[in-house]
């Protein structure tokens, strides 16, 4: 009987605990309950899916861009409004963000310019916790909209896709479930064409029969439409939308959302250890990420996979870090762990995935991927063969048309009133048909991302004798073999096609290219393979429509190639021209030469111009080590206070070509400045998070800056071992293979590792497919503090892949980690 009260009694007090539960501002300035938050404008990303009114259920983003739209089903161009002033009142539990159409910063100019229509008008947005996990979204407009826009403009709250497909829905009387694709029919709405509305009414259930999911939207003011924004874009979400009334303006729009609960939910432990693996004599610690009222410590251990399963070789309590984003952390160091094998960590009822400990784990299956599909794959003019299968055909062999000045080009390329060339606008450029790597999902060819891709691969050649084939490269007849031994080093030749579009473009234009890319927002989204982009005929004017010869055609659907003035960038161009003319001295002393002549010229043309003195630092470091010129080392050590005072994001060059510089003086300034820089870089880390890197993404995931961070510190532990420590570019490696925040522990190379990102935003997202050694972004900020990697092919800001350092800067860290403990 005793025993019966007692729990009568327990479970009484869980349910009167929840029961009080309410949704509340916290000191982050968004609602928060166990289980729940909703943040309103906290991020600044609209054109991602990432901002407005959010939800973030049981600890899964599930809603977000609560806005006012003027589509039924907008895209990434599309207009979006301007944000002002966001008022949180605790006390009255109300969070309200001033807003206004248009934005007139993105109106018609700046990076990325959007269109905007001849419509003004301010509204607020107001969002009130009420009863337990409960909230109202009311929109006041200051004045009621025009006669024309009535039934355009609509508040859409979007629904994330990949955790619905499948589930089901009810709004009123009607019932679905949310379809795998978007289906028909179609119809043209607002100019494009969009699925009819999948129902409406004016009580939404979302995933009734799932407890964790399930969200139940009412409309107070008018009717609400289930739409699939998918069918005209496809990286669209489901839409939930009401439009604004006519007259309307105070209380405009005003739902009720209430979001299921789970009571007494917590979020599972994550267990973050490398999906790769760990030399033996390397740290090697796992990090736990927590509920943050989750007070209890397990422990954690350690098994070695045995022919008969597993065996445990290490178990205790992990070290409490503390927090960091919205968890609570916990380490747990097994560098003790030496012999070669294979493991899996337990905390808990929650396990990795195995990863491997032995002194081959980074010899095989890490970077190679790299350099055997993601750089053949994305090579520009020519066709790619993969055995049965073509990644692509021969693509944009008639590049390009001089870009038209004036330009404000869609994805942020800007031609000023002058091509800066001897060419007329839209006149065809020769000699930039060969060579380069589309960069990122969108075939474009940047030139830092063309120069920072040979560059990685000149330092890796000369840092730890890079030397591989695995794949058959013919220029002649622009044909690429993977896994095709030709018997030439593919990083050579890699440097030689990425250099066959740096200077074909500067011989041909007598200057670099900014870049070439498509002209047409429609050749711009295009999906799969590269060829269909152009016809590969050059654009000839003369030809009458639909002419066209063996070469040319009257199609004007050639790329363009943008020109610019600016001497930071041509100095980047010249430090990577620099060390590609170091490595190719023996096997092609022609092209060697041929590059750092032009590195050379650029250095000279930009020297002296404004804000390049850490670009110049870089640059005067890779000539001094390709030519060995004494009037470089000069001009590097009068720029002692300058390389003292930015030693944080330009020492590492230094210390790279520190062997070619003899000035005492200058040598004793840098090291001070080092010392001073790796001992506060120490602290900050050790505080910062319990990844020893720094965090702090801006859209995109912050992988890339950290596999950047790392390379430059393998160069700072190299020039001054005495003063730095390895660990930043292990602990950069380890992030990327899996050791960062977040539930998604995947590695962001993709096909290494037990567990990887194999849903990635390349050119073959369509697909929902990967680019084995492609390297994604990773891990996001959704503001403020909820780290998100999401298995989503669209995600631009999380899965892109990019050339000019994505992929082979993670290489490099591979293989300085590898080097480091190759002889141990």
């Amino acid at each position: 009987m005793l025993r019966t009260s007692l729990l009568f009694f327990l479970t009484l007090f869980t349910s009167v605990s929840f029961a009080q539960q309410q949704l509340q501002i916290n000191e982050q300035g968004y609602f928060d309950m166990q289980g729940l938050n909703v943040t309103v404008f906290s991020d600044i990303y609209p054109d991602g899916h990432q901002t407005g009114v959010t939800i973030i259920q049981h600890g899964n983003r599930v809603a977000a861009n609560g806005d006012l739209r003027l589509e039924a089903s907008p895209g990434q161009w599309s207009p979006v409004p301007k944000g002002g002033e966001l008022n949180i009142d605790k006390q009255a539990g109300t969070i309200s963000q001033r807003l206004w159409y248009p934005d007139s910063s993105k109106n018609r100019k700046g990076f990325n310019p959007i269109l905007y229509p001849d419509l003004t008008f301010a509204y607020s947005v107001e969002v009130k916790a009420l009863q337990g996990n409960t909230f109202s979204v009311v929109v006041h407009l200051d004045e009621p909209l025009p006669a024309e826009w009535i039934g355009k403009v609509g508040f859409n709250f979007e629904l994330f896709p990949g955790d619905l497909f499948g589930k089901s829905w009810i709004l009123d009387q009607q019932t679905g479930i949310f379809p795998q694709q978007p289906n028909g029919p179609v119809a043209e709405e607002g100019g494009e064409n969009v699925t009819n509305v999948l129902a409406s009414g004016k009580k939404l259930v979302v995933a009734p029969e799932a407890d964790l999911q399930r969200i139940t939207f009412t409309s107070n003011s008018g009717t609400l439409e289930l739409r699939d924004g998918r069918a005209n874009h496809n990286n669209g979400w489901f839409i939930i939308r009401e439009t604004i009334p006519a007259g309307s303006s105070q209380n405009a729009l005003q739902w009720t959302i209430t979001p299921n609960v789970v009571p007494n939910w917590r979020y599972k432990p994550v267990v973050q250890v490398s999906q790769l693996g760990y030399h033996p004599n390397q740290p090697k610690q796992a990090v736990i990420e927590l509920d943050p009222k989750d007070n209890t410590i397990a422990d954690l251990t350690l098994f070695k996979l045995t022919e008969n399963g597993r065996q445990s070789v290490k178990s205790g309590k992990p070290t409490a870090w503390g927090n960091f984003l919205r968890y609570k952390y916990l380490t747990f160091d097994f560098s003790d762990i030496k012999e070669p094998g294979m493991y899996v960590a337990s905390y808990g009822d929650i396990e990795t995935n195995a990863f491997k400990i032995g002194a081959d784990t980074y010899e095989r299956h890490a970077w190679q991927p790299v350099l055997e599909y993601f750089l053949p794959v994305q090579m520009c003019h020519m066709r790619v063969n993969e055995k049965y299968r073509v990644w692509h055909d021969y693509c944009h062999l008639d590049d390009a048309l001089m870009a038209p000045v004036d330009t404000n080009h869609f994805d942020g390329y800007i031609q000023g009133p002058s091509t800066l060339t001897k060419f007329e606008p839209l006149q065809p450029v020769p000699g930039i048909n060969k060579g380069g790597w589309h960069d990122a999902g969108d075939f474009d060819l940047r030139v830092e991302s063309q120069i920072g891709t040979l560059w990685n691969l000149a330092l890796m050649i000369e840092e730890f004798g890079l030397d591989y084939d695995a794949t058959m490269i013919d220029q002649e007849t622009r044909i690429v073999e993977i896994h095709q031994p030709d018997g030439t080093s593919d990083a050579l030749q890699q440097i030689e096609h990425g250099l066959e579009s740096v200077l074909g473009g500067y011989r041909s234009l007598g200057r670099l290219y900014r870049g070439i890319i498509c002209p047409t927002l429609r050749q711009y989204v295009m999906l799969g393979d590269a060829t269909a982009m152009t016809d590969n005929l050059v654009y000839n004017a003369s030809l009458g429509s639909g002419e066209r010869t063996a070469t040319e055609s009257a199609v004007m659907d050639d790329r363009w190639v943008f020109t610019e003035e600016n001497p930071r960038r041509e100095l980047y161009v010249a430090s990577g021209l620099a060390a590609a003319s170091r490595v190719l001295k023996q096997s092609n002393p022609a092209l060697a030469e041929e590059a750092l002549k032009a590195a050379r010229m650029l250095y000279e043309s930009a020297a002296s111009g404004p804000r390049v003195e850490s670009a110049k630092i870089v640059a005067l470091s890779e000539l001094l080590l390709a030519t060995q010129d004494e009037k470089y080392s000069k001009a590097l050590v009068s720029m002692q206070e300058g390389v003292v005072k930015d030693i944080a994001r330009s020492g590492w060059a230094v210390g790279h070509a520190l062997p070619t510089i003899k000035d005492k003086k200058f040598l004793k300034a840098v090291s001070q400045a080092v010392g001073e820089y790796q001992t506060k870089l120490k602290v900050e880390q050790k505080a910062d998070s319990p990844y020893g890197v720094p965090y702090k993404p801006n859209i995109w995931g912050a992988g890339w800056n950290i596999q950047r961070f790392g390379v430059e510190q393998y160069f700072f532990y190299k020039g001054w071992p005495e003063l730095c420590t390895p660990e930043f570019f292990i602990n950069s490696l380890n992030f990327v293979l899996g050791v960062h925040p977040g539930i998604n522990t995947s590695s962001f190379a993709s096909g290494v590792g037990s567990k990887s990102v194999t849903v990635a935003y390349g050119v073959n997202r369509a697909d929902w497919s990967f680019i084995p050694g492609g390297v994604a972004s990773g891990t996001a900020l959704i503001r403020p503090d909820l780290p998100e990697l999401k298995v989503w092919p669209f995600f631009w800001q999380q899965t892109e892949y990019v050339m000019g350092g994505g992929s082979t800067n993670y290489m490099f860290l591979v293989m300085a980690v590898e080097n480091l403990y190759k002889n141990q």
